[in-house]
């Protein structure tokens, strides 16, 4: 399924960017992030993106790879709204009432965020940088699970925490 899952995503992402680099250079990034975690993690990791990014569907996903990873690449989907904020308040609202099984998708969500940052911080990307620094707080109410991914976690914290985006690089 992980094979069939990088090379869907891959399809279906085929001619986006992300920054100045191929969409799929950030779904391999989460995907490497989560190798420790298992194969399913590394399957959610490739399709992360795929409803919310392309013409690909929910239901499309879940016929394809099951209701379990439907679900959890749901829960990692923004759903609509007029702003960041308001798509981020939503998504943020239901990964802090996942339990059970489906945490697999915050292991997930860790995993891109620190993708994310650690992009921001080797493009000197400040402004988006910024923006997750500003989210932090939020974001790990919702999406932080004792145990769960403490590495990533760590990581994620320590990048976010100094007071600008040079001293994140000098670490």
């Amino acid at each position: 399924m992980l094979a069939d899952a990088r090379a869907f995503a891959l399809r279906a992402h085929d001619g986006q960017m992300y920054g100045a680099r191929p969409y799929s250079w950030h779904l391999e990034a989460v995907a490497e992030l989560l190798a420790p975690y298992g194969a399913q993690a590394q399957v959610i990791a490739y399709l992360h993106d795929i409803v919310e990014d392309t013409a690909v569907s929910d239901d499309e996903v879940n016929a394809r790879f099951g209701p379990f990873v439907g679900e959890c690449v749901g829960l990692l989907t923004d759903g609509p709204g007029a702003t960041r904020a308001e798509r981020k308040a939503q998504t943020y609202a239901r990964l802090a009432a996942v339990s059970g099984p489906s945490e697999l998708a915050l292991v997930v969500k860790a995993a891109d965020r620190l993708a994310n940052v650690r992009s921001c911080i080797a493009d000197r990307r400040q402004r988006l940088w910024e923006i997750y620094r500003h989210e932090h707080r939020a974001f790990r109410a919702a999406a932080y699970r004792p145990g769960l991914c403490e590495p990533l976690w760590c990581e994620l914290d320590r990048l976010l925490a100094p007071d600008d985006i040079a001293a994140a690089t000098d670490g």
